[in-house]
């Protein structure tokens, strides 16, 4: 049965809900909800419970916010019930929002257990990896054999209280994490030894476990996921004792929600336009917008300095335009870049000169370069010879200028605490512009005239 006839038809998509996952699932409800949103709220009610929890999470805000509402308290307690607990705390947080004497029933109304890990994890911050991480994992005390835990783990299963499990976590008798083996190494190891006697016998990095603090930034926590390729990482308190596990779906989610706040930064938006009205939304980029006027009548006022040398040669009106727009493609390019490292964290203020200096080089490279093309071009074209000379050099400086505070500017943002995303395009363009529009009229009137 094709997608396109499981969207059309809210019947047939839940006679196949057993093929689909739920990623799947919420792209079709997502189609279903802007024809008939009454369809929508009806396959959703006939989900079974342990699959209705993760299609809602994969659901836009919106339309996680319209399930809230129309499901009842039991089926919503159901699907939590069914969640892991990083899940079920994060769902619980964003229905408390929506109606908050909903959301206390729902938890209520699950287990003492779920509770308490509910309430633990929320009360980390929205930053901290401990906000992502779920208590759920396989762990074992030192002093078990591996064939005790083996079957501990088989009786989880079966049990499913455990998904996607790749390795087990070694704790001594105070829960201090010791070692992580991975379940395909685990297999070729003598059932009948203690976790100690293996340990003892291997070198003892063989078995070092990756971890991070509760309280570490999650940030921090993606770049080592980045660094070390991993897929989970166990996560620690100060005493080093084992609290959880931090998945890489949750990580991947981190990188995504960074990155697309990055984005809608530097190009001025922000990254909650979809969820506000259209007033809200357009007063907010109007901020912008009143920024950028401000920034272009600088511009304009430097223009018009040079009023008298624009009359003598209207081919400088012409040509103007261009090495202000390649001075701002120039700097944009750079801008992105050093964003991007400063995120990854390859580059900080301290250690920064040499991506400064990378950057002015590859900026000169192309401005010399250019300078020579539109130098030829613009003399073709005015039959001005000089003309060409004067552009020519304006496009060195101006690319100089754009290399040199493209890559200086979200650093020093940075330094005063200062998103560099936010402020770095209106203040790179404001440069590129000033910069352009003075150095070519200025060698028009000292070379022109």
């Amino acid at each position: 049965m094709s997608e396109k006839n499981i969207e059309k038809d809210p019947s047939k998509l839940l006679k196949e809900i057993e093929k689909l996952h739920p990623s799947d699932i919420a792209h079709s409800l997502k189609k279903i909800s802007k024809k008939k949103p009454d369809d929508f709220i009806f396959v959703l009610k006939n989900l079974p419970d342990d699959t209705l929890g993760d299609v809602i999470l994969e659901l836009p805000e919106k339309l996680r916010e319209f399930a809230y509402n129309e499901l009842s308290i039991e089926k919503l307690t159901e699907a939590v019930d069914e969640l892991e607990s990083d899940d079920q705390t994060d769902i619980l947080q964003e229905i408390e929002e929506v109606n908050e004497d909903k959301a206390k029933e729902i938890f209520d109304g699950l287990e003492e257990d779920d509770q308490e890990e509910i309430n633990w994890l929320k009360r980390y911050e929205e930053r901290e990896a401990g906000a992502y991480m779920q208590t759920e994992l396989f762990s074992a005390n030192i002093n078990e054999t591996i064939s005790h835990s083996i079957e501990e783990l088989r009786i989880a299963k079966e049990e499913k209280e455990l998904e996607n499990i790749h390795q087990v976590y070694i704790v001594d008798d105070n829960k201090k994490l010791v070692a992580s083996i991975l379940l395909e190494d685990l297999i070729i190891f003598d059932y009948k030894k203690t976790y100690k006697q293996l340990i003892d016998e291997y070198e003892p990095n063989r078995f070092r476990p990756y971890k991070v603090n509760d309280d570490e930034y999650i940030k921090d926590v993606t770049k080592q996921f980045e660094k070390y390729d991993l897929s989970v990482v166990a996560v620690v308190d100060y005493k080093n004792v084992l609290m959880g596990r931090i998945t890489s779906d949750d990580v991947l989610d981190v990188i995504e929600d960074s990155a697309t706040e990055q984005m809608y930064q530097l190009a001025g938006v922000d990254d909650d336009f979809e969820h506000d009205s259209l007033v809200t939304t357009a007063k907010k980029r109007a901020m912008w917008l009143f920024l950028n006027l401000g920034t272009a009548i600088l511009a304009s006022i430097v223009i018009g300095f040079f009023d008298q040398t624009i009359q003598a040669y209207v081919a400088l009106a012409i040509l103007m335009p261009i090495v202000a727009s390649m001075g701002g493609n120039a700097g944009t390019q750079t801008l992105a870049v050093m964003v991007r490292q400063m995120a990854l964290g390859e580059i900080d203020f301290e250690n920064s000169k040499d991506a400064i200096k990378k950057e002015v080089f590859i900026s000169l490279f192309n401005g010399v370069l250019f300078a020579f093309l539109i130098g030829i071009i613009a003399y073709f074209w005015f039959s001005i010879p000089l003309l060409g000379v004067v552009i020519g050099l304006s496009m060195i400086i101006n690319l100089f200028s754009a290399g040199f505070f493209g890559a200086s500017i979200p650093l020093i943002l940075k330094k005063y605490d200062i998103d560099p995303a936010v402020g770095s395009t209106v203040l790179l363009t404001t440069v590129t512009d000033i910069v352009g529009f003075f150095s070519f009229l200025m060698l028009a009137k000292l070379i022109l005239l």
